[in-house]
């Protein structure tokens, strides 16, 4: 019986596509102009990209059904998910599932939440190459 090999490296810090910046301004306002439905393609996006970069996490689709069905678990997966990245990295983690917290703040905490989530991932995302 033979084991499988050890996870080298290259795939434990991410050897996937690396993902793309978004400006948080353009997320918020694409946001509101559609009504939302920027948002949930956002929400898919970003996991799909951490996902495909990675190989953790809960990928597109799970993550926009979370953000359809049960966003508040979302406001903290979002941002561990994040975190995770730059752990994975070896870096320390500039956001956490504590993130979400900022949700709970009428109006300004969402956008706090939003920015510190998009700016944290589009800094992961140029770390790696990845250009606006």
């Amino acid at each position: 019986m033979s084991s499988a090999p050890p996870p080298s490296a290259a795939s434990a810090s991410g050897s996937g596509n690396v993902g793309k910046i978004r400006r948080p301004l353009t997320v918020l306002l694409l946001g509101i102009i559609t009504l939302g439905i920027y948002f949930l393609y956002w929400y898919f996006k970003s996991f799909d990209e951490m996902k495909d970069y990675s190989g953790e996490g809960l990928g597109g689709l799970v993550g926009l059904l979370l953000a359809i069905f049960c966003a508040i678990i979302t406001m903290f997966v979002m941002p561990a998910e994040v975190g995770n990245l730059y752990e994975n990295d070896g870096k320390d983690k500039p956001i956490s599932g504590m993130t979400g917290f900022w949700n709970l703040l009428p109006i300004i905490g969402s956008l706090v939440w939003l920015w510190k989530v998009q700016g944290r991932l589009n800094d992961f995302w140029e770390s790696k190459g990845a250009t606006s």
